[in-house]
């Protein structure tokens, strides 16, 4: 659950530190006072994109800091995964910093982490509906989700996505190979003509570098070769003395000094005269065997010229061309023999596809079972929602074979006694929209490991005794989990179980928000306050009656 959240110059709130509690807690206050940026600095900390825009005017940096505990084994075993682990206490601390130049930086428990990582995170603790999933509902193309997490077909729908894959995957395979004549006599022609033309040059790995560094001693022979021949002298000395000697005679002299001392010294040059002496027989080998012959270059040069040339027509390098020659040669192949492939993957085809329809009836059943009991359920809701004529309803009908089934799914309703339920997006209001979605995310707060629900604004286009029901409904879901609202409706903001105010002030000529926890005689005054907008008696009446009544 949510224990803690830190705000500091976000928007018009400068520091502000937030404690939740378990069941259900309402954050209310004035229009604009800054309600919004409670949810936008808790989409921050959760890992949505943020915009510099929201930090504080004048300030450098914004920092939002939520503390999560008593975590489920679910999102315990999925941070522990993700190397993000609870502390001893079973808590995880994420800190995000959003900076005035557009960076912001991530830490989960003082790990440094990526604002993806956070998201990963934050789908195991945190639900967040707004106004927004109200509009989900609006597109069918989204309605399976609902009715997949009632049926828990998991493992129905991988089964089925593996088959799918499968299938695409021959497929595009059997299009690939099946061509028409023409072409692809064209195409065998153009890949015999590749692979000829870079078998015959007879290109050995690993020629294109030595020929490179034999034309490049070539070109600078007598510089080269006049360096070369001076080192040698160096070490070698010719009539005099050279390098190798010395280092001899040094060894020498200081092995008749007889010290034990200097034992190691003599070792030491014992070891430098053997590597001076192969150095100089390694400098003799060069100046011996190597000779300049202009008919020598020529040919160098002329091979690495010819292979460039080829090189620049199937992949600027050896490598490359190489490897278009094995990839050439096996595409040859493939397409020589295509008419026998094409008959073994439709073959594999058409068993697959077998497969395939089996699964997606496998599928197709598993939701029509769960959208039974689906549409009981919300309906259920509904009613005691104060729609009591309500049909709900969710179509199947069988569509394409897709990534996700071959099932169309959409939810159709009917909040009119005679009348035939019609898709949502026909007839569904604001307030029907709100109940719709609050009776599912009822029903699905059972089916998901995810503590802590919060709901901006689920009291958008309702009122009276229905907005009593989503209080009620809401207090109800908060048996199970922690339940976080904000709401401009006193009906809902008085079946909580704790009441944070959020008030905006001038402070030394500035704005600033302030939340504040409200005991039983705050929560009265504030609920008088949004009943009629001024605090009158009969208002804090009426306010106390609603705090004691406990009656739907």
């Amino acid at each position: 659950m949510l224990k803690y959240l830190h705000i500091e110059n976000i928007a018009v709130i400068e520091k502000s530190d937030i404690e939740f509690y378990n069941g259900f807690c309402v954050l209310s206050g004035e229009t604009g006072a800054g309600k919004s940026i409670i949810i936008d600095a808790l989409n921050a900390v959760l890992g949505e994109r943020t915009s510099k825009s929201l930090i504080r005017g004048g300030e450098k940096k914004a920092v939002v800091t939520a503390l999560f505990s008593n975590l489920n084994s679910v999102a315990t075993a999925a941070l522990e995964e993700l190397d993000y682990p609870p502390d001893e206490e079973g808590n995880i601390l994420i800190k995000r910093v959003i900076s005035a130049d557009g960076n912001s930086t991530v830490k989960i428990n003082g790990q440094p982490a990526t604002a993806a990582v956070l998201r990963e995170i934050s789908a195991y603790l945190v639900n967040i509906h707004g106004q927004h999933d109200n509009q989900t509902l609006l597109n069918n193309d989204t309605h399976y989700k609902f009715v997949d997490k009632v049926a828990d077909n998991t493992a129905v729908l991988e089964k089925y996505l593996n088959e799918f894959n499968r299938y695409r995957s021959i497929n595009n395979e059997i299009k690939k190979l099946t061509v028409d004549d023409d072409t692809k006599n064209r195409k065998i022609e153009l890949l015999k003509y590749q692979i000829n033309e870079i078998t015959a040059a007879t290109i050995t790995p690993g020629e294109t570098e030595a020929l490179e560094r034999k034309s490049e001693i070539f070109r600078n022979y007598d510089k080269l070769v006049r360096n070369i021949s001076n080192a040698f002298s160096f070490l070698d000395g010719g009539e005099e003395d050279g390098a190798v000697a010395l280092i001899n005679n040094a060894k020498s002299a200081v092995s008749a000094a007889d010290s034990k001392e200097f034992s190691q010294i003599a070792e030491r040059l014992a070891s430098l005269e053997i590597e001076a002496d192969d150095i100089r027989n390694e400098l003799q080998r060069f100046i011996s065997g190597f000779e300049y012959d202009p008919e020598e270059i020529d040919k160098t040069e002329k091979r690495l010229a010819f292979l460039h040339e080829l090189y620049s027509k199937y992949g600027k390098s050896e490598a490359a061309t190489l490897e278009f020659l094995e990839t050439a040669t096996n595409e040859l192949e493939n397409i020589t023999f295509s008419d026998k492939r094409i008959a073994e993957l439709e073959v594999e085809l058409d068993a697959c596809t077998e497969r395939l329809v089996k699964c997606g009836d496998e599928l197709t059943a598993s939701r029509k079972k769960a959208a039974l009991d689906f549409e009981r359920r919300v309906c259920d809701v509904l009613k005691f929602l104060d729609m009591p004529q309500v049909k709900f309803v969710v179509d199947i009908n069988k569509g394409k074979y897709t990534k996700i089934g071959c099932d169309i799914i959409e939810f159709l309703i009917s909040a009119n006694a005679g009348e035939e339920p019609k898709p949502l997006s026909k007839i569904a209001s604001g307030g029907e929209l709100s109940r719709i979605m609050l009776a599912i995310k009822s029903i699905l707060a059972d089916k998901d490991e995810i503590d802590t629900l919060i709901f901006d604004e689920i009291d958008t286009g309702i009122s009276g005794r229905a907005a009593q029901k989503v209080g009620y409904q809401l207090k109800k879901v908060a048996e199970n989990k922690q339940v976080i609202c904000v709401t401009h409706l006193a009906q809902i903001a008085a079946k909580a179980d704790n009441h944070l105010y959020i008030e905006k002030n001038t402070v030394d000529g500035r704005t600033v928000t302030q939340i504040s926890p409200l005991d039983f005689e705050g929560r009265k005054v504030e609920l008088a306050r949004i009943i009629g907008g001024e605090i009158t008696e009969q208002n804090l009446i009426s306010a106390q009656e609603m705090l004691l009544n406990t009656n739907i």
